[in-house]
């Protein structure tokens, strides 16, 4: 008998770029295709080709819009794929303005690095797509309801299950061949505003199970304990006179905030506070909110996203204006500070010691965000070195991903687990983490590496039948490009330590010989013997 097969194309030892491809018999169906994010050597990975036919492709599901499940879309489109991209009718929404927003950042991101001097003798960079890819894409978008039973392609019946992460997220359900097959894409956490708690089956063959915080399990608080903390975190770092800077998700981080904002707001606790939202698409990002706030809880009383002491911030003239208030909450995109308005808020506010930046969301490792949480004392920003002054704080408990008892709790909420539990969307030890307490319970866990293949038996462990790619390991960690802007921002004050100038040139004519013998050394190696 012929049995369902699975491919690891992404989020498997790093919490980014989500594939994975499943076939039966001449038909597959790909489950999310999102960007790489994080380090310069993972972004990498999104110009590499794709380990499969875009245009064999029968059908795409997705688990929600967020870029890291959803950003390779446009390209796989543009590539020849040609099927229906299934999601739910919030999602559908939400890739509306999502993909358009991330492929104008890649003409732009392009187009900068084309401008930039150092770069004058290099080929030209080419954006990973075009806005005409990302509006081709949105034209295959097909809604489904949650729970409603569909078949996604020949010889595949699905079911979307609420995920509890995001507006319109869901776990996704195939069945192919007699086996059952759950994607829980990315879980919500209790105590999350706007949604019900994560759902999904029982007695499924085989889960694969996302392992973002798979070793840590945060406090448990409650949306107002939640609200007490961010009220006292703005009350201190506006004391100091300058700015709050939140670096932000476009997408739900910042309507949690200004859910919680407005709330604060309209009970008095936080008066006469400006908040700027600084995100063109998270403005859009809460338009769709709005439409759809029928289906969101815990809204409250008084008014939330229209509040009048938000200021929805638009032209790039008048986001570089809010650098010369001091006095402001300035929520910014990304979340990752790897691009956007951020980057120029964090310029402008990270040498100043009245400033406070405030971190709300995961920061993948390699990321700028990370790199400013891990205390950095001077970081690079487009091409300029920036000394770190500000105080640096974060408040775990916006997280839209579920801890490590709470990812347990799902896990244990689908047994039996028939087959194996696959641990993905997530670094090495996270998902190890999560791996010890479950292995008592669960017979066949399986950690999974990019590029392994799996023949997924009924009522079996998985077998695999393709080896991953090794050569990709070292760009799951940090990269050289993270340790080389650490060293050169710091360079020239370590240099200045040095207590003569001429052992000072004689360091940099040590640092030059080893450079030197490293390129010597390649290039003896390249030579036919």
């Amino acid at each position: 008998m012929t049995f369902p097969t699975l491919a690891i194309h992404g989020a498997a030892q790093t919490v980014t770029g989500s594939c994975f491809e499943m076939a039966a018999g001449r038909h597959h169906v790909l489950v999310d295709c999102g960007l790489f994010q994080g380090s310069r050597t993972l972004e990498a990975l999104n110009h590499e080709p794709f380990a499969f036919d875009p245009s064999a492709l029968d059908a795409v599901v997705l688990t929600h819009a967020h870029l890291d499940h959803s950003g390779l879309l446009p390209r796989l489109v543009s590539e020849g794929f040609r099927g229906p991209i299934w999601c739910t009718a919030a999602t559908q929404d939400l890739l509306g303005e999502m993909l358009p927003d991330a492929a104008r950042i890649q003409e732009s991101e392009a187009d900068r690095r084309n401008r930039r001097g150092d770069r004058a003798d290099e080929p030209p960079v080419e954006p990973l797509y075009t806005s005409a890819d990302a509006e081709r894409a949105l034209e295959l978008l097909l809604p489904i309801e949650i729970e409603e039973e569909f078949e996604a392609a020949p010889g595949f019946a699905a079911r979307l299950w609420n995920a509890g992460h995001i507006l319109g997220s869901a776990s996704i359900e195939l069945r192919a061949g007699g086996v059952r097959t759950l994607f829980s894409g990315d879980l919500g956490p209790s105590q999350k505003s706007f949604h019900l708690d994560p759902t999904g089956p029982q007695g499924i063959d085989h889960v694969l199970c996302e392992s973002t915080y798979g070793d840590r399990d945060r406090t448990a608080l409650t949306i107002e304990q939640r609200r007490s903390l961010l009220e006292t975190e703005v009350k201190q770092a506006l004391a100091l006179g300058g700015n709050l800077v939140i670096p932000v998700f476009a997408l739900e981080r910042t309507q949690e905030l200004l859910l919680d904002f407005a709330q604060l707001l309209n009970s008095g606790r936080l008066a006469h506070t400006r908040v700027f939202i600084d995100s063109p698409l998270a403005s859009r990002a809460t338009e769709v909110f709005r439409r759809h706030k029928r289906e969101l809880e815990d809204m409250g009383s008084g008014e939330v996203f229209d509040h009048p002491a938000f200021h929805y911030v638009e032209s790039v003239e008048a986001s570089m204006g809010i650098n010369r208030l001091s006095g402001a909450v300035i929520l910014s995109a990304s979340g990752m500070c790897e691009a956007g308005r951020i980057r120029h808020h964090l310029r402008f506010n990270l040498p100043r010691q009245d400033s406070t930046i405030l971190f709300v969301g995961f920061q993948a490792r390699g990321s700028l965000g990370r790199t400013i949480l891990d205390g950095a004392s001077r970081v690079r920003i487009s091409g300029r070195d920036v000394a770190v002054r500000a105080r640096i704080r974060r408040i775990d408990s916006y997280s839209a991903h579920a801890d490590r008892s709470e990812l347990l709790e799902w896990v244990q909420a689908r047994e039996p687990i028939l087959g194996s539990l696959f641990l993905t969307h997530g670094e090495a030890e996270a998902i190890d983490m999560l791996r010890q307490g479950l292995e008592q319970r669960i017979a066949s866990i399986v950690v999974p590496e990019i590029g392994e293949r799996y023949e997924l038996p009924l009522g079996e462990p998985a077998r695999r039948i393709a080896t991953g790619r090794v050569d990709l390991r070292p760009a799951l960690r940090r990269d050289w490009q993270n340790d080389y802007a650490d060293f050169t921002v710091n360079l020239k004050r370590k240099l200045e330590r040095i207590e003569s100038g001429e052992r000072r040139a004689e360091a940099v004519r040590l640092m030059r010989r080893v450079l030197d013998d490293y390129a010597a050394h390649k290039d003896r190696k390249h030579q036919p013997s």
